[in-house]
């Protein structure tokens, strides 16, 4: 390895660094986030539970991913907000209340898709 690529290598360690950071906050922290974890657990021991094919296990992991992304989004969105409380805009709620919208719309086709993946699944186990 060469002295010109290791600054680069440092760099991208901070950046992973950081982004552990952050994740480690939210796992902590975040009540709603924690709660989608260990759905997404549930999830995908159902995957390796019930041997679904492929093609479903990459549409659940997806929306799995869909889902945290989302509510991340939500989670600096509101800080955001909140560092602008003191000259709070009559907006500040309502767009508190839209990315809360937008983690139950993604939460809701999640667990849609979920309950179509999974039917065929529970209906050959318990019917």
């Amino acid at each position: 390895m060469t002295g010109n690529n290791e600054p680069e290598i440092r760099r991208i360690g901070k950046s992973f660094r950081h982004a552990a950071r952050g994740l480690k906050h939210v796992l902590l922290y975040e009540r709603n986030f924690q709660i989608e974890i260990f759905a997404a657990v549930l999830v995908v021991g159902m995957i390796l539970l019930f041997k679904i094919k492929n093609w479903e296990a990459i549409v659940l992991i997806l929306m799995i991913t869909w889902v945290l992304v989302i509510e991340l989004i939500n989670t600096v969105v509101e800080r955001v907000v909140d560092i602008l409380k003191p000259r709070i805009h009559p907006y500040a709620r309502l767009i508190k209340d839209i990315m809360a919208a937008a983690v139950l719309v993604s939460s809701a086709a999640a667990a849609l898709v979920g309950v179509i993946v999974f039917l065929p699944y529970f209906r050959e186990v318990f019917f």
